[in-house]
């Protein structure tokens, strides 16, 4: 203290004086002291000098006051004489170990790369003259005390170096503590060499790359590498501290689910922290302890999916379907969750089981047994999808319908070490199984539809439109028919020369328009009735086993157009459930106009009356005021 004190003295007389004599004094700076180091680490003392003339580079010569030695001068290193240094630091001078290193012209750092007992004491940066004159502050002191090395570190288990399992769960010790007099803190760093960049995003990390983990810094704040933050987020890798035995705390780093990304060799480093007199913090000891090596084996190398049975299935309509799906290669020692789907490509619409469309999802089972069904939601009273053992997963469709037919693949995506992973959890391997081959026997079926507007007066507005399907199922063992009714807007050319009556029986091609028909009503094959029209007043009933009626009540010019009806077969398995067979046919088009109403003729003569009145009487008026007009303009001209 009593040092300090008189360092501040000498600093503001030198200030003073440079003030008042208005001159660019010389200036040299130290660190505040005193400086607590360890014995064994580097020491590193910057000192810097301004306010000087001469050249930008300036010499530096440090000087060293032993406590043992009765303050007795000691000359350490200079940048300008080596034959400087005394006795007891030539050696260390001339093997590197006592150095200064330069960080600017008039900046440099006095390093001692191994601090001993013996170098305690105040230490002097002397910067000889360059000035014309001799003003100003040519040195400055401070204190290094150097203290004894009780920095501690051990792990209590290693890495052996066998394979681990993708997903597996990692955990590494670390015991680390001090004893010193001096209020110092301990940081812990868990890091790791070679491998990945430890993000989980692949490849292309650099070989001898060394990253930080995770750790607890000086301030015990946890602080995760930069590469493994979104894991240590997502609670993948944990560190806490743990009280220890001996004066050492235990340091607990867990990794729950390793990737291929975490092989390398793994390290804990130990830093001991004081806070110097400027309130800056500095490292003045740090132990490195190599844990081990750690290689991940990736879950691509030994999971296998596959569905059973193999080949093709050829069943009859209305058998049931089994279809199974086992998992192979699933390390036993680590917990993942499983998302597993069964996928179908191809239909009876296909002209070849298999062949084109769309991989559409029939079933899955979610990671917490929770199962769901793709787009034919009628599949769940009709079908269950089961864990029927470990890793064995099972598709069942009580009643087999056309639609069934088609390439099953049983989809695996697995979490490795994740049982319950959340919304953004990433898949760690998604693989497929071969196909199987579902075929099924389906009878002859034919589909006939004909669409016609029975015979009657004219088609007017307010009229009752009246159309009638027949439509006809040709097959073995019970059948229905479901019709739709299609509506297209009349081409432009047909509305302007229409010389028809009200309704025309075009080929029995559809319509070819470029507009698309619009769904007025339909009737399923179960006898309920579905308007999809806001309109007008529509209904359909059936008359009889192969005819069905089409009625839109108080007719609009909206409602007339080009009609067809549709017609699809449903079939009724051995269960008495229906499915549609995939046979449809499409009717011939009706064209229907709308011809004006009597009471709308009427309104033509009367409009017509009324403007041509109107008109006459207009022409009369500007007739007869011209006329004055003249005559008037002529007598005031005679006078």
């Amino acid at each position: 203290m009593r040092n300090m004190m008189a360092s501040i003295k000498t600093a503001l007389f030198v200030i003073l004086h440079c003030l008042l004599q208005s001159t660019v004094c010389r200036d040299v700076n130290l660190p505040a002291g005193p400086l607590y180091r360890v014995a064994g680490f580097p020491l590193s003392l910057p000192c810097a000098v301004s306010g000087y003339e001469g050249p930008r580079t300036q010499d530096f010569e440090w000087f060293l006051y032993r406590d043992d030695a009765g303050g007795r001068q000691m000359g350490v290193v200079s940048t300008r004489d080596k034959g400087f240094p005394y006795a007891p630091f030539q050696p260390r001078v001339r093997n590197g170990e006592v150095r200064v290193d330069r960080d600017s012209g008039d900046n440099v750092r006095l390093v001692i790369q191994r601090l001993r007992a013996e170098d305690q004491g105040k230490y002097e940066c002397y910067t000889p003259s360059t000035d014309s004159t001799y003003q100003g502050n040519y040195s400055a002191t401070v204190t290094v005390k150097v203290i004894p090395d009780t920095l501690q570190i051990s792990y209590s288990r290693s890495l052996t170096g066998q394979p681990v399992p993708e997903g597996a769960e990692l955990t590494l010790t670390c015991s680390a503590g001090i004893q010193s007099e001096q209020l110092t803190h301990l940081s812990i760093m868990f890091g790791k060499r070679g491998g990945g960049d430890g993000s989980g995003g692949g490849a292309g990390g650099e070989v001898s790359t060394v990253r930080e983990i995770i750790s607890i810094d000086n301030m015990l704040a946890v602080v995760p590498g930069r590469s493994y933050k979104k894991r240590y987020d997502d609670g993948e890798i944990t560190l806490e501290k743990r009280n220890g035995e001996a004066g050492q705390d235990v340091y607990v780093m867990k990794m729950r689910a390793v990737q291929p990304d975490d092989t390398g060799a793994y390290f804990c480093e130990a830093s001991q922290w004081i806070r110097d007199p400027d309130r800056s913090w500095q490292k003045i000891a740090q132990r490195t302890l190599e844990i081990g090596n750690l290689t991940v084996q990736q879950l691509a190398e030994s999971l296998s999916v596959t569905s059973l049975p193999r080949g093709d299935v050829t069943l009859q309509i209305g058998s049931p379907l089994i279809l199974t799906c086992e998992v192979l290669g699933l390390p036993s020692e680590v917990n993942s969750g499983l998302l597993v789907q069964w996928m179908k490509r191809g239909s009876v619409s296909s002209d070849e089981v298999g062949v084109g469309g769309v991989e559409v999802e029939v079933a899955r089972m979610s990671t917490d047994g929770v199962v769901s069904w793709g787009d034919d939601l009628s599949r769940s009273s009709g079908g269950s999808m089961e864990k029927v053992a470990e890793a064995k997963y099972s598709l069942k469709l009580f009643s087999a319908r056309p639609s069934d037919s088609g390439v099953y693949r049983c989809v695996v995506s697995v979490y490795a070490g994740r049982s319950d992973p959340g919304p953004s959890t990433p898949v760690t391997l998604t693989q497929r199984s071969e196909g199987v081959t579902v075929n099924l026997k389906t009878k002859d079926v034919l589909v006939s539809a004909v669409a016609q507007l029975p015979r009657g007066p004219l088609l007017k507005r307010g009229s009752t439109i009246t159309l009638i399907c027949n439509a006809t199922v040709m097959t073995t063992g019970p059948a229905q028919a479901q019709v739709q009714w299609l509506r297209w807007p009349i081409p432009e050319p047909a509305i302007k020369g229409r010389q028809r009556p009200a309704a025309d029986v075009i080929p029995p091609d559809p319509p070819t328009v470029e507009e698309k028909p619009r769904l007025v009503a339909a009737l399923m094959y179960d006898g309920v009735a579905k308007i999809y029209t806001n309109s007008s007043e529509v209904s359909v009933d059936r008359l009889s086993a192969v005819s069905y009626r089409l009625r839109v009540h108080m007719a609009n010019m909206e409602d007339q157009g080009m009609y067809a009806c549709h017609a699809e077969a449903w079939g009724q398995d051995p269960h008495g459930g229906w499915y549609n067979t995939g046979a449809k046919a499409e009717s011939n088009a009706v064209t229907v106009y709308l011809y004006a109403r009597a009471t709308d003729l009427l309104l033509i003569p009367l409009v017509i009356g009324v403007s041509s009145s109107l008109f006459v009487g207009i022409v009369i008026i500007a007739t007869v005021t011209c006329c004055f007009m003249k005559r008037l303009a002529r007598q005031r001209a005679q006078k």
